[in-house]
C-alpha cells in the first residue's frame, strides 16, 4: 500500500468533497459527460454514506480515492448473490493516478470480504473500460459473462469476481 495512505469510513463532512472526487475521476478520460443521469448518482455521497458503506482513501489528509461496499441484499447491491461482498463507484482523484490507490481500495475490499465471511467479491464495469478490466484482472478477478447485464439500454455491464 501506498505510505501514509489509510482506508477508512467517510465522514458526513466529507461527503461533498467525496462525491465531487467520483464525478472528477469517472469523467476525467471522457467516459462519462458530467451532465449525464449518472453523474447524478455518483455526485450524491451521502445516498451512498446512509444505504451503503461509503469508504474513502485519505493520504495524508487528502482525499485520493473512494469506494461503496454493498451487502448482499441491500439497496447499492445490484449483481451480488448471497456469500458476495459488491462493491461499486470505485475512483481515484485523477492527480492521484498511478499510486496504486485503486489497488488499495481493492484489497481493502478483499480483506473486509474475508473478514465478514464472505467467499467472493464482485464488481460490475462497463463494457470498454479497460483501465478499471486490467486493474481487476491483475488482482486476480475472473470474468463472469453469464451475470453481464444492461441496467439501461445501451449500458452494458461485465461481471468479474474474486474469491476470497
Amino acid at each position: 500500500m501506498t505510505a501514509g495512505l489509510r482506508v477508512r469510513l467517510a465522514e458526513p463532512a466529507e461527503l461533498e468533497a467525496v462525491g465531487a472526487l467520483t464525478v472528477r475521476a469517472y469523467t476525467h478520460d471522457g467516459g462519462l459527460h458530467p451532465e449525464d443521469r449518472y453523474a447524478l448518482i455518483l455526485a450524491d455521497a451521502a445516498d451512498r454514506a446512509e444505504r451503503a458503506e461509503l469508504y474513502l482513501a485519505d493520504l495524508v489528509g487528502r482525499i485520493v480515492g473512494t469506494v461503496t461496499v454493498a451487502e448482499h441484499g441491500t439497496p447499492y447491491a445490484e449483481i451480488s448473490q448471497p456469500g458476495e461482498l459488491e462493491f461499486r463507484m470505485l475512483a481515484v482523484d485523477p492527480e492521484a493516478a498511478g499510486r496504486r490507490i485503486g489497488s488499495a481500495l481493492v484489497e481493502f475490499v478483499a480483506d473486509e470480504a474475508r473478514r465478514r465471511g464472505r467467499r467472493r467479491v464482485v464488481i460490475s464495469v462497463v463494457r470498454g473500460n479497460a483501465a478499471a478490466a486490467h486493474l481487476y484482472r491483475r488482482l486476480g478477478f475472473v470474468r463472469v459473462p453469464s451475470r453481464d447485464w444492461e441496467p439501461v439500454p445501451g449500458v452494458f455491464l461485465q461481471v468479474s469476481m474474486l474469491d476470497v
